[in-house]
């Protein structure tokens, strides 16, 4: 039998396992075996899946996440933290998205440079809800041209004949919406100079074909597929975006650059001037450190660019060089701290 300090001793070692028990089955521990990661769920908004960002969220949600027991995220740093999982979904217009992730409801986004530079200024399609203060950048993906698409048949040559065309803006928050705005105000075009069609009224490729419409904008990586088959068939063209109107666009938008379609990037199409920006991951400041960081530097482990770049033509460049060049919004710490080590930010 046992004595009082024996009893004393097994009620003691009773209660203290009841607690650890219960502890593990709380926390989802394991009672002391080797621990699982604890899943850490991390989505990209990345627009409609008709378009670019789409298809290159999927490949990076695929290459960093880090499920358990993935024998490729054995080699450090290929994938991201253990446990985390990324996962790509479609999604509505930029200007609401940004404006869900600076409130915290969103966890990132992938949108144009000069979208995001507005909603951090709080101008246009953001000027009721004020500056986006909370936004913070992770890595510039790729570059992004402005399109202007006409009707082949039409008489519309440069953006000054838009003037009473029906023209497709889309949403005022959307990305193509507040570039194909800023580019009509440098030509010195109100909306009302133009017929515009409400983006509900269908989807822009097919109302052109359909002979419901004259113009779109579309800003996207080379080649865009909808603008592809428009061109290949002779529906549509190519106008440019040049002279003192896109002068006066770039003043307007810092986050605007010159840039040219280069001829055959759609096949027989001629080269074109336009404007190209940037396609930017972008995050919430309150998002852990440690998580962006370990994110960011699987993003950029060489292991994972060959996957990448093949998400798409317009991700070939996709590098160091450019990923923190002409940020729109301020770099969130964990990334910023991944570019000291990586020697592209003074320490």
């Amino acid at each position: 039998m046992f004595g009082m300090s024996q009893r004393f001793a097994a009620i003691a070692a009773l209660v203290a396992f009841v607690i650890l028990v219960v502890g593990a089955l709380l926390t989802g521990g394991n009672l002391g075996l080797a621990e699982s990661p604890q899943r850490i769920s991390f989505q990209i908004a990345t627009g409609s899946t008709e378009g670019i960002y789409f298809p290159v969220g999927q490949t990076m949600a695929g290459l960093i996440s880090h499920p358990r027991g993935v024998g490729r995220c054995e080699t450090a740093t290929v994938c991201g933290p253990a446990g985390v999982i990324l996962s790509a979904r479609t999604s509505g217009g930029a200007a609401d998205n940004l404006r869900a992730i600076n409130d915290g409801q969103g966890d990132s986004r992938l949108s144009h440079g000069d979208v995001i530079a507005a909603a951090v200024k709080g101008q246009g399609a953001f000027r009721r809800g004020g500056p986006a203060g909370h936004l913070r950048v992770i890595t510039s993906l790729f570059a992004e041209d402005v399109h202007l698409v006409v009707a082949a048949k039409s008489k519309i040559h440069s953006v000054a004949d838009l003037r009473g065309k029906r023209v497709m803006l889309g949403n005022p928050g959307s990305g193509a919406g507040v570039t194909g705005r800023a580019v009509l105000t440098a030509w010195r075009l109100s909306e009302r100079s133009v017929r515009v069609v409400p983006a509900g009224a269908g989807n822009d490729a097919q109302l052109l074909r359909d002979g419901k419409l004259d113009a779109f904008f579309a800003v996207a990586g080379v080649p865009l597929d909808s603008v592809r088959a428009l061109l290949a068939d002779g529906t549509a063209r190519l106008v440019p975006i040049d002279g003192d109107g896109r002068d006066r666009l770039i003043r307007a938008v810092p986050q605007l650059a010159p840039a040219v379609i280069a001829a055959n990037a759609y096949p027989g199409a001629p080269a074109v001037e336009t404007v190209s920006t940037r396609a930017w991951w972008v995050t919430r400041d309150s998002e852990p450190e440690a998580l962006v960081y370990g994110i960011t530097r699987a993003l950029f482990n060489l292991a994972n660019r060959g996957a990448l770049t093949a998400s798409h033509p317009s991700v070939r460049n996709f590098g160091l060089a450019a990923a923190t060049a002409n940020a729109p919004a301020p770099l969130h710490p964990g990334a910023a701290r991944f570019y000291r080590e990586a020697g592209i930010l003074s320490k």
